[in-house]
């Protein structure tokens, strides 16, 4: 069996002293052997830094979302600006110092993660260094225990020991982090090790994030370069292993953005000058880190995962999220993610087109809100998206706000509220600034008010309303049918949760702002001819929720979907296409079907829950209006509304402020003269694009 090049410990510690304001590593494990047997040590230490409880708390019910006023919704972190100089300053400077046995080791610049974090173990790619989670050391060090692997240049650990040092890490840590998941986040061969010990710890509740998993070997070229690199002398095995980051796609999507954005060379040269600053460290890495006989012997090891993993991943069956490269030169990452969604039967994929092999390193990419997007952030042993989840940063907000940039240029939606007295204002200063509250509306075609709806109440109130959604949205199976896995993402981001009455019980309990559409799917995908008729069920739904909590309930119209869509064909129209068939089954029965379903027993209208899509044609825009009723108080009616029928009575009351909501609009819209687009880009032309436009006086 092979052994660890042993460093010995006061050689090491002595070494480590210009290394402590940076990592933490646990000191009885510097110069010990990896033995099968030997139990993977306690986790690395912060002493005053960092304070992990020696058992899991149970996350309760607790605090308060969005009620308070004057709270920060948005989340003020952000990504490191980091990048490949930043990886290799680290990676050399750890080598040179970290001599011994494999070991794990916790970045000291992480942030104090909060009471109940997750543990997260970082397994690194080829190099084995460890450092690839440096852009990212903040944002995930607020909610996880970090801890990076970090495997010696000069060690000949074999895989099997590899993945039992892994494995017996996992098996303490579950004893001691009882109900917590443990996180393993593996890249490349990292990604092959996680797996593998996911297919031998089947008992252990884990979540895998693979980043460009190289499961993929066999149809690579690394297959033989090993052959090569035994063939070349040792003075010339630095430009072979510059190949790697030479492939890594840095230069290549440098020099294709120049071509995409057509830069004229002036502005070209400096960002040129910038990019070939950060690559030309990185073309001589690996041959910095690896000699040539380490790098044969991980091209062996690559190997030997690859077969190892591909023949167990029928055991694999945990949440995994594989992240894929769309320009990955040195593994097929995009096709192999597909495939490997195919096989593991709780997995999702997220694509990143532009992206080469070193995707960590990569500017624009936040693992967080990657993991966030895909409903993957838990720190139970059951996925809670209200008790876990974690507020917008001011960069997703804004990548939202990107989203309906046209949509908001298109419809400048107008917002109306009502004060107490009754009166209708401009702007939204009749909505109460403390929780809990219900907004009860009506959907507009494909929901298309959502987004300048979200946005319009963080931007003026500093209010996150959370969306109750339909299944379909967090549905796995659902999800591969849409062109972009990812297309969902930005509404679990933003809170949503699927509907069901223990997630509006858990977000009235902390004061939220929740959004709530009893017409649901029905009123979203509404055939032609019914613009603005709500489709809601008979019995109240959520009077007495709200009552329970004393949540206000705020009706509101939004109108202006005729303004902007021509339904060309609906449900009626495609159900009599030949091949539609298909895709309604695919879309209402089988795995997504049952997944889905809604209102099973209920009877009418409202009972039609069916998903289908809707061919539409656009129109010249008209413009978005929003009308939110006299606030419906329910502090201190629970015991009154407790009664059925008076509940129903408060039901239909709201249902009828929705009604005249919409008919007040579509009324008053016509007094609109800036309703056309045509007129406010008239407007904004004369009185500058950043001008409020105005509209019918209320």
């Amino acid at each position: 069996m092979a052994t660890v090049a042993s460093g010995g410990a006061t050689p090491f510690v002595g070494e480590a002293t210009r290394l402590r304001r940076r990592y933490i590593f646990p000191r009885s494990s510097l110069s010990r052997k990896i033995e099968p047997s030997v139990k993977a040590k306690a986790p690395p230490t912060r002493g005053q830094l960092r304070s992990e409880p020696d058992s899991p708390n149970p996350i309760r019910i607790s605090g308060s979302d969005n009620g308070n006023v004057g709270r920060e919704v948005l989340d003020r972190s952000e990504v490191a600006p980091r990048g490949i100089r930043d990886y290799i300053k680290l990676s050399r400077e750890l080598i040179g110092s970290a001599k011994g046995s494999v070991r794990w080791f916790s970045p000291i610049e992480c942030a104090q993660c909060g009471e109940g974090s997750p543990l997260l173990l970082y397994l690194p790619g080829i190099d084995g260094v460890g450092t690839g989670l440096v852009r990212h050391y903040a944002r995930l060090g607020k909610i996880f225990n970090i801890w990076c692997l970090h495997i010696p240049v000069d060690d000949r650990t074999t895989f099997e020991e590899l993945i039992q040092y892994i494995e017996n890490t996992v098996k303490s840590e579950k004893t001691r982090l009882q109900g917590r998941p443990i996180y393993i986040v593996g890249e490349s061969i990292g990604a092959c090790l996680a797996l593998a010990v996911a297919a031998r710890s089947r008992n252990t509740d884990l979540i895998l994030i693979l980043v460009n998993p190289a499961t993929s070997f066999k149809r690579t070229w690394l297959r033989d370069i090993s052959t090569l690199l035994d063939a070349v002398p040792d003075p010339f095995h630095v430009p072979i292993s510059s190949l790697f980051s030479l492939l890594s796609g840095n230069y290549i999507r440098t020099t294709t953005n120049f071509k995409a954005r057509e830069l004229a060379m002036e502005e070209a040269i400096p960002i040129l000058s910038e990019g070939l600053t950060d690559m030309l460290p990185s073309l001589s890495l690996l041959g910095d880190i690896l000699p040539k006989e380490s790098l044969i012997w991980k091209l062996k090891i690559l190997k030997e995962a690859s077969s190892y993993v591909n023949s167990r991943l029928h055991a694999v069956t945990c949440q995994t999220l594989i992240l894929a490269s769309g320009k990955d030169e040195i593994l097929p990452s995009h096709e192999e993610a597909d495939r490997l969604c195919t096989i593991l039967p709780n997995c999702r994929v997220r694509h990143f087109q532009d992206s080469g092999h070193a995707l960590l390193l990569e500017r624009g990419l936040d693992l967080v809100t990657v993991i966030k997007g895909a409903g993957y952030y838990r720190r139970t042993w059951q996925t809670d998206l209200v008790s876990d989840y974690l507020h917008p940063t001011t960069y997703e907000f804004e990548n939202v706000s990107r989203e309906y940039r046209l949509t908001n240029f298109a419809t400048d939606p107008v917002m109306l509220s009502t004060l107490g007295d009754g009166h209708i204002i401009r702007g939204l200063s009749g909505i109460p600034d403390e929780g809990p509250a219900v907004f009860i509306g009506n959907h507009m075609l494909m929901g298309s008010e959502l987004g300048p709806l979200v946005i319009q109440f963080l931007k003026e109130k500093n209010i996150l309303l959370r969306g109750i959604a339909h299944p379909f949205m967090f549905d796995r199976n659902a999800e591969m049918l849409m062109p972009d896995y990812s297309s969902f993402d930005k509404y679990r981001i933003m809170g949503s949760v699927p509907v069901s009455g223990i997630n509006l019980y858990k977000l009235l309990a902390i004061n939220s702002f929740v959004l709530l559409y009893p017409g649901g799917a029905r009123e979203a995908l509404h055939k032609k001819g019914e613009e603005y008729q709500l489709f809601w069920p008979q019995k109240s739904e959520f009077v007495r929720m709200a009552s329970r909590f004393g949540a206000t309930i705020i009706p509101f119209g939004v109108v202006g979907e005729d303004d902007l869509y021509n339904i060309l064909l609906d449900y009626n129209d495609l159900k009599k296409l030949p091949f539609y068939d298909s895709l309604d089954k695919k879309l209402n029965e089988g795995p997504v079907g049952a997944a889905v379903r809604l209102r099973s027993d209920y009877e009418g209208e409202v009972a039609n829950q069916e998903l289908h899509p809707i061919i539409l044609a656009p129109k010249i825009p008209g413009r978005f209006y929003f009308l939110f009723g006299k606030p419906i108080k329910t502090k201190g009616m629970e015991k009154e509304l407790r009664d059925r029928d008076n509940a129903q009575q408060m039901y239909l009351q709201v249902k009828s402020e929705v009604e005249k909501c919409l008919s007040y609009l579509r009324e008053k819209r016509e007094k609109d003269p800036y309703r056309s687009i045509f007129s406010r880009l008239v407007y904004q032309a004369t009185h500058g694009s950043n001008s409020e436009i105005p509209t019918f006086e209320p």
